[in-house]
């Protein structure tokens, strides 16, 4: 099995920024495809960011592009979600996803392995 522990969510005014931290542990984190959802109260699971194997070919929804940035630092077992330029239609809660590189990197099906979630709130 896999376990993703998310941290880093906070309260954080319209502008700022924040780090979003995922630590992985429980198997080979570096053959896996990463991944950030999110989701807001009375709204789907919705796809955000996803990073290949080596971290080398990156993904985002339209929605974050050019604000949002997912990396990974495989010998640590982490990725992260660099969120800056916050908007509060960011007020969700984030969660950290992993599965085989291979399928829709959009697709919340894709992926076999999530965290509990971490909650970012920006406020107006």
């Amino acid at each position: 099995q896999m376990q993703l522990v998310e941290s880093g969510g906070r309260l954080v005014q319209a502008g700022g920024s924040l780090r979003l931290s995922c630590a992985a542990s429980g198997r080979t984190f570096s053959n896996l495809r990463m991944a950030w959802f999110r989701q807001a109260p009375g709204k789907e699971r919705e796809f955000t960011a996803a990073t290949s194997q080596t971290g080398i070919f990156t993904n985002y929804a339209d929605s974050v592009k050019g604000r949002f940035t997912i990396s990974r630092d495989n010998p640590k077992n982490m990725v992260y979600l660099q969120m800056n330029s916050l908007k509060p239609d960011d007020t969700a809660v984030y969660y950290c996803a992993a599965g085989a590189s291979y399928g829709q990197f959009d697709r919340a099906s894709t992926y076999d392995y999530w965290g509990q979630g971490t909650q970012v709130t920006v406020s107006s």
